[in-house]
């Protein structure tokens, strides 16, 4: 009729019924059912492509302590990696359901656990399986998000074909589980092309987006842009135009608008975000790492000596054929990370170094610092030479392990017969003439090389052209040696043949003066290790120390000056502190790593996630207002009440009340 608003039809009561199995399958969260759904979305879950792998992976036992299996990741299939780290397992409930939604349209995924600490679920999409759709999940891009996309961009259309899946698999999602609260967490850009599709449907869920670098940032850094001394007069849409990602600059300006909290990582990518991106971030998500903790003070000074024993080896393998130092006075210190030669401070290293080599030279110290760049570029394969000291170093220590054997015997022979051994007794003219015969194969005349492998490109590489410039070329007088080995260090390698985590124990500090570093692991990874650090101003680490720790260069945390400082000035800085170590005792080296390892609990995890615990809340509130749904970790917060579930009023009963205003009265 007119004027009578037509009754819009209920959802039957079978639909109804099915949402509410589907709420009420989902597994209790830390004894708080009603809590929200989690749903942390990054184009690295369960596969290792950079930094963010990390974030996830370090923070994965947190999480689930903290929301059980109301947690659960969601990221691009890649066969080779999931074979290792995933476990399936056959979903059940909700995300069975939304699962289900994304097979009939012709997306496959899988869902499983993470085989990792915690062992969070995860999901995991098959991007192949959706870019036949690419044309027409472009056009809704333009279409309902006012974002072009060109043709050619291979790993953009693969990133925007995730983002079109995640949108479908959470809106599903919302509709099976009801009234209950859902969150979804997106990581960088690459994991956030869902957020513009999200909005455009008004999906009713809560979202968080964490840029962890700014696209352009990084670029026009790459480029020896001076970006933080002239931020405020930066294009970021020009710059992006010009270097042919206005696209991609445009995806990541948009997932920032989307979301209902934004953020990111450092105070210093921050200024950047909100000149770049458009929005100032709503909170920062500090980084952290999982550490480990000892049951007495001196473990970790234990665990260093090991470590450096393994180190002792290889430097013996690679220099002494050409000559011999003190190992009791060397010193091993590092720089690690991607291969950006400006952004992450190579070239203020290498320079430190050579400023560090000549103040030594002149003093006439008998310590060696043996100086390590360990970062990742093309080569064809190890250096023959370097191979060939290493394997001659191998046989004379097998040698001797042998020798060493049959002295044993003979000396308790000899001593057992009751005569005081010679060293005829022990060594035999056979075993003398062994040693001689691998000592004398052994030592070789060319000075030991500056790179391990054989370097594609090698006449034009940065670092082997710095250093040849700055004449640091591993000869015998030099106090400062170098081996830049252009690859991650594992157990597998068959020179150093141990893990990164040891390798950096072993190390009597880390020097990271990065130009462009929004967080910076590797720095935080030596502190934790105890094992002093060097970073600078203009890296998230170093800018979040600066604002926590007052004292921090006297607590083995070095940050250097870079913003507003000169480049000279910054090599002066990093070169008087590695020269100070070369002056310590061991006893005030080990003082030193004492003060850096106390801080390693600041920034485990269990202390760090509070920031994500609190940008939760604030999504969850600002999306579903007034409720506060983010379980409490009785493990770090004993004494927070209980308020992941809204509170409803109770409905008053007026006889109840009376009787108990009655009895009050008697």
């Amino acid at each position: 009729m007119a004027g009578k608003k037509t009754p819009q039809p209920s959802p039957s009561r079978r639909s109804r019924k099915g949402a509410q199995r589907a709420a009420a399958s989902l597994p209790p969260v830390q004894g708080e059912p009603d809590s929200a759904l989690l749903f942390e979305v990054a184009w690295e879950a369960c596969a290792q492509v950079g930094g963010i792998y990390t974030v996830l992976r370090s923070k994965a036992p947190a999480m689930v302590r903290r929301w059980g299996d109301a947690y659960c990741l969601i990221g691009p299939f890649r066969e080779a990696s999931a074979r290792i780290e995933l476990e399936p397992q056959p979903a059940s409930g909700p995300i069975k359901e939304a699962l289900d939604t994304l097979v009939v349209s012709g997306v496959r995924a899988h869902f499983g656990r993470w085989l990792v600490s915690g062992r969070p679920r995860v999901v995991l999409i098959d991007v192949e399986s959706a870019c036949f759709r690419i044309a027409e999940i472009k056009y809704h891009l333009w279409k309902d998000c006012g974002l072009n996309s060109p043709d050619g961009d291979r790993e953009y259309d693969e990133i925007v074909a995730f983002g079109w899946v995640v949108a479908d698999f959470l809106s599903a999602l919302q509709r099976c589980v009801g009234e209950r609260p859902l969150l979804a967490h997106f990581h960088e850009w690459q994991g956030a092309a869902a957020l513009p599709f999200l909005r455009h449907r008004q999906a009713r869920l809560a979202t968080v987006f964490t840029t962890h670098a700014t696209m352009v940032g990084r670029n026009l850094s790459a480029a020896d842009a001076n970006i933080y001394d002239h931020l405020s007069d930066i294009d970021a849409g020009a710059a992006a135009r010009e270097a042919g990602y206005a696209h991609r600059h445009a995806l990541e300006g948009a997932a920032a608008q989307s979301a209902d909290v934004f953020t990111t990582v450092s105070g210093i990518t921050a200024l950047e975000a909100e000149q770049f991106l458009g929005r100032k971030p709503d909170a920062l998500l500090p980084n952290g790492l999982n550490v480990e903790r000892f049951a007495a003070p001196h473990e970790f000074q234990v665990l260093h000596r090991a470590a450096k024993e393994t180190i002792h080896e290889f430097v013996m393998g690679h220099f002494f054929p050409s000559y011999t130092f003190d190992l009791d006075r060397a010193l091993y210190i590092f720089t690690a990370g991607r291969y950006e030669f400006r952004n992450k401070g190579l070239d203020v290293f290498i320079e430190a170094l050579h400023e560090l080599n000549q103040r030594m030279r002149a003093d006439g110290t008998t310590t060696t610092v043996v100086a390590f760049i360990i970062t990742r570029a093309a080569y064809r394969t190890l250096n023959v030479e370097t191979l060939n000291r290493q394997a001659m170093f191998n046989e004379l220590r097998d040698t001797c392990e042998a020798i060493k054997d049959d002295m044993g015997r003979r000396l308790f022979h000899t001593v057992a017969a009751g005569h005081l051994p010679t060293i005829d007794d022990l060594l035999d003219e056979y075993a003398a003439v062994r040693l001689k015969r691998i000592m004398y194969a052994w030592r070789s005349g060319p000075p030991p090389t500056i790179v391990t492998h054989d370097l594609i490109g090698d006449a034009k590489d940065p670092v082997l052209c710095h250093l040849r410039h700055r004449g640091l070329l591993n000869l015998e007088g030099d106090r400062v040696k170098v081996v830049f080995h252009p690859e991650f260090i594992s157990a597998a390698s068959p020179l150093l043949g141990m893990e990164y985590d040891q390798f950096v124990r072993g190390c009597h500090c880390g020097v990271f003066p990065s130009y462009y570093e929004p967080w910076g692991y590797t720095p935080l990874e030596c502190i934790v290790s105890g094992i002093p650090a060097i970073t600078s101003d203009l890296s998230g680490f170093g800018h979040y120390v600066m604002e926590n720790f007052p004292d921090h260069d006297a607590h083995g945390m070095f940050v250097a000056r870079r913003r507003g400082a000169s480049f000279d000035v910054t090599v002066g800085q990093v070169a008087e502190w590695l020269y100070a170590l070369t002056r310590m005792s061991r006893r005030e080296r080990i003082a030193l790593r004492n003060q850096a390892e106390a801080h390693a609990e600041h920034f485990d995890w269990n202390n760090m996630g509070r920031h994500y615990a609190a940008v939760h809340r604030l999504a969850l509130e600002r999306r579903y207002a007034g409720k506060n749904m983010v379980p409490v970790d009785r493990e770090v917060e004993p004494d927070v009440p209980s308020v992941t579930a809204p509170r409803r009023p109770a409905k008053r009963r007026p006889r109840k009340t009376t009787r108990r205003k009655t009895a009050g009265n008697e």
